[in-house]
């Protein structure tokens, strides 16, 4: 039997311990915060000085975000935050759904008892940060549910055997979310995550592929939706597509 293929590391997996990665990780926050607009420049001369990091780290760092895609470059202009807009958005839950769905299946049909046991664990855990959430909605409350929010759908698939669906899936889910964070901060419409989250882990331990996924799709679909409702000058230069990402996958999937 072949050896498993090593997939290339998404880029925020790089060392905090580092000063690329100490400024790789304090740069991506404030994008993913807003406090560096979409769209924005990002003058090296400036933001080194911000980071305290010289010229060549920032740089450095900022290439790492390029493979991340929330940073452009942009040749001789430099470098820019990456815009956001509805329409990448729609794109990126559009493909999730696609995925995840069928990692999830997949996960199901090969999953034993311990896979059960980490699922459980997670939504455990993603229990107690909504939670804390609720009580304190501060910045550090919310990368706490972020972590444990990313956890709990890591576990759900964590039984799927394609590497390279782990891999994308990493990659969409590190893309949406920026969105995500407008979504579970502004509430811009009525939504009971913690049922939506309960509902997929019961027909998951019950091996009911069928509904897991069509809740899963829901679930993921139900963020875009969120999203839609927000103001358009949150983003640079949105539309709004007119399908809905639910019916796009269905098709497909016929």
């Amino acid at each position: 039997m072949d050896s498993p293929v090593e997939l290339p590391p998404l880029a925020h997996s790089a060392a905090s311990t580092t000063l690329v990665g100490s400024a790789y990780a304090s740069l991506r926050r404030d994008i993913i915060e807003g406090r560096l607009a979409p769209g924005s420049r990002l003058r090296v001369e400036h933001l080194k000085d911000s980071y305290g990091v010289g010229a060549g780290t920032l740089r450095e760092a900022l290439a790492l975000l390029v493979s991340d895609a929330l940073v452009i470059s942009h040749g001789q202009r430099g470098f820019h935050v990456t815009p956001m807009s509805m329409v990448d958005f729609f794109d990126i839950t559009q493909n999730r759904m696609l995925l995840e769905s069928q990692a999830l299946r997949q996960a199901i049909e090969a999953g034993d008892d311990v896979w059960e046991s980490r699922v459980i664990a997670a939504f455990h855990r993603l229990g107690r940060a909504e939670e804390r959430l609720s009580t304190s909605p501060n910045g550090n409350r919310f990368d706490e549910w972020e972590d444990r929010n990313r956890e709990f759908h890591q576990a759900l698939i964590s039984a799927c055997p394609s590497r390279w669906m782990h891999h994308f899936l990493g990659i969409l889910y590190q893309q949406a979310e920026r969105y995500r964070r407008l979504s579970i901060s502004r509430k811009p419409i009525p939504r009971d995550v913690h049922g939506e989250h309960q509902g997929i882990l019961d027909a998951t331990l019950a091996r009911d592929a069928d509904l897991a996924t069509r809740l899963l799709s829901e679930h993921i679909g139900m963020t875009y939706e969120g999203v839609k409702h927000l103001p358009a000058d949150l983003f640079d230069g949105s539309t709004f597509p007119t399908a809905n990402p639910r019916a796009t996958a269905d098709a497909t999937e016929r």
